[in-house]
């Protein structure tokens, strides 16, 4: 013999599984989990009602399961902290030895390079943002931009030597990037030339 509940769920909420299988169908793109789906989905309803019975079990019932669904994709997108392993067998370190020298240094690092991005020409910085930073390939960048890949290869070469002159020393304005060494050195100043 059905306790009260129990009645009430078979006439109030069973009644609807085939709508109810039907939408779980045509939302969850995971087939071999619409039976669990579904059996969660009573399951929640049933706990509900036996604090407060819905006012309208139709309605709660496809809410219970339109919210089911959503829990299960936010699960799903969460990323797992669980340590996989052994660091020191894979020669990966946590990040917790990060001291402050070597905060300021990748702080300053940053900074030089998003100073010799600023340095480069309009053009060559679109290039050589949407090709480096956003990974676009080239032909795409071309588009974009309505020039020809030919002229995409030209600014990222030209924006890289810059970019490589800016943070490693070369001077562009002594031509195509030569760096400073490789200059003629007045007398009595700085390094020798490495022959």
């Amino acid at each position: 013999m059905l306790n009260d509940l129990d009645a009430w769920f078979v006439r109030e909420i069973l009644v609807h599984e085939r709508a109810l299988a039907g939408y779980l169908q045509r939302c969850w793109p995971h087939r071999d989990e619409l039976h669990d789906l579904r059996q969660e989905v009573y399951a929640r309803v049933y706990e509900a009602a036996r604090r407060e019975r819905p006012a309208s079990p139709r309605a709660f019932l496809f809410a219970t399961a339109r919210h089911l669904m959503t829990d299960r994709v936010r699960r799903s997108r969460v990323v797992s902290i669980e340590p996989m392993g052994d660091f020191e067998s894979s020669n990966v370190y946590p990040i917790d030895e990060l001291c402050p020298e070597r905060w300021t240094g990748g702080r300053q690092a940053l900074r030089r390079l998003v100073e010799a991005l600023d340095a480069l020409p309009d053009r060559c910085r679109e290039v050589v943002w949407l090709r480096r930073v956003e990974e676009l390939p080239q032909q795409e960048v071309a588009r974009r931009l309505g020039i020809s890949g030919r002229t995409v290869e030209k600014h990222l070469a030209k924006g890289m030597r810059l970019i490589a002159d800016h943070l490693f020393g070369g001077d562009p304005a002594r031509g195509r990037g030569a760096p400073a060494a490789a200059a003629p050195l007045e007398e009595g100043h700085g390094r020798q030339q490495d022959d």
